[in-house]
């Protein structure tokens, strides 16, 4: 990309989840420092508690961008509190609360492809800051010259930047909150990838005898995108299912927010069946109650369960800042999306793999019960059930004439599939009777069309995704 698009300059937008660009085209240590100094300008503005954590995670150059960020900080005057090395986004945000810092900034393009960088505010209830907030820093972005700030160097040496150790805030944490005896003793039976991510040291400290893959510094990730997704993952799962021990694998992303998990066999068990684990953990076994908010893509059997259970749902657009706003002003016992963001009542506002596939562990050896025998009972609740996706890499024009049809209800059918109803929250829902839907939703942080169905199986899923896709290209 270059700097000028149609003789317009660049300008700096925050996605559904922070400013991501790609590194030395836009994302640029000149570019950083203009949002840096805007956050600064919005936290000055904001709060008395000029106190800030900075973090970043295992992508190039992430130190660099990291201090860039504090020095700018600090050079208005705010306490930086910058992690000894790399960290995960949750461990920015549980640090916020711990500290009680009024923001953090975490250097972090979480699951996009390695040439990607960005840039993520959170706020001092150690979650997302929400979008009325972001839309200020964007508001205070100066594109004229950058004032001149001292070194890093000597901040440091002031004491407005602190090295901290957010790793060890995060495990604390997890000491205070979970049976650690039980977890340790079914670290043989477990399995991890950490994608080269910034979560690779947490399970290698608290279950050291767990089966680890990918928990090594890599910031070209091998060449495969940080998503924990199951065409990202195929190694991992062949390891489990070459593994007769173990009983269930935990992947996470690049920066440890997002889950993906695998039973016995290796198979995938993707967030859907997740959250409705984590209902019927949290509520039936631990006695926890809670409304259960969940994005727009989530499976339609969260609000079946939900009813069970008596737990009222309620459904957001795509991106978790939209989760955190009814998380930190409502009584939530889950906030989850279908891109393995979740987030649990106890702990904070903020999507966390690493915690939610804990918890799933936990389940387990509290239950003695495999993670098949768990989903089982959940099917036995709602039914079986499958939902797909397909990420469709097409041009711009394409897309949007896609999006534009979709808008003028020009789709009636997608092959042997009728439209009953359609729902347009965020992306365009069709949904087709018997528990079956499609959606079609243009990505906010890639250039990629998403299109999600869900059914009683997954073949049936892909057929209904192959026959819209037939339908729309």
């Amino acid at each position: 990309m270059s700097n000028t698009q149609e003789n317009k300059p660049y300008t700096i937008k925050f996605g559904t989840d922070g400013w991501r660009e790609i590194i030395a085209d836009q994302y640029t240590v000149e570019n950083v420092s203009r949002v840096a100094h805007a956050t600064t300008k919005w936290l000055l503005k904001a709060t008395q508690n000029h106190t800030c954590t900075v973090g970043y995670d295992c992508r190039f150059g992430g130190k660099m961008f990291a201090e860039t960020t504090a020095a700018v900080l600090a050079s208005y005057g705010i306490k930086c509190y910058l992690s000894k090395g790399v960290c995960s986004t949750p461990m920015i945000s549980l640090a916020n609360t711990k500290l009680n810092t009024y923001a953090g900034i975490i250097i972090t393009a979480s699951h996009n492809p390695p040439s990607y960088n960005g840039y993520k505010i959170k706020a001092h209830y150690g979650g997302p800051a929400v979008p009325s907030e972001i839309d200020k820093v964007e508001a205070l972005i100066d594109y004229q010259a950058l004032p001149a700030i001292a070194s890093f160097e000597h901040y440091v040496e002031s004491g407005l930047i602190e090295y901290t150790d957010f790793e060890q805030l995060y495990l604390n944490a997890i000491e205070e909150k979970f049976n650690v005896v039980k977890l340790k003793a079914y670290a043989p039976q477990f399995a991890y990838d950490a994608m080269y991510g910034a979560g690779q040291n947490v399970i290698r400290r608290l279950l050291p005898e767990a089966f680890l893959m990918h928990c090594e510094i890599n910031p070209g990730f091998n060449g495969v995108a940080p998503e924990p997704i199951l065409k990202n993952l195929m190694p991992f799962s062949e390891a489990i299912a070459q593994q007769t021990q173990i009983q269930c694998g935990l992947a996470t992303d690049g920066d440890a927010d997002r889950i993906g998990f695998f039973n016995s066999k290796g198979a995938f068990v993707d967030s859907h069946h997740l959250i409705l684990l984590l209902m019927q953990y949290l509520h039936q076994h631990k006695g926890l109650s809670g409304k259960i908010v969940k994005s727009f893509s989530v499976s339609s059997k969260v609000d079946k369960l939900a009813k069970v259970l008596g737990l009222e749902t309620i459904t957001t657009k795509i991106g978790f800042k939209y989760i955190c706003e009814y998380m930190i002003n409502d009584d939530v016992l889950i906030g989850a999306e279908e891109s393995g963001g979740i987030a649990v009542k106890g702990h904070i506002p903020e999507r966390d793999g690493i915690w939610m596939g804990l918890l799933i562990l936990e389940y387990m050896a509290e239950t003695g019960k495999s993670i098949e025998q768990l989903i089982d009972e959940v099917y036995a609740i709602v039914g079986p059930f499958a939902v797909e996706r397909y990420d469709l890499h097409i041009q711009e024009a394409q897309k949007q004439s896609i999006i534009q049809n979709c808008k003028n209800n020009t789709y009636k059918q997608f092959g042997t599939y009728t439209i009953e109803k359609v729902e347009d929250m965020d992306g365009f829902k069709f949904h087709l009777g018997n528990e079956e839907w499609v959606m079609i939703r243009p990505s906010g942080t890639e250039p990629v069309l998403r299109v999600y169905a869900e059914s009683q199986s997954s073949a049936k899923a892909f057929a209904i995704l192959d026959a819209c896709k037939t339908a729309i290209l």
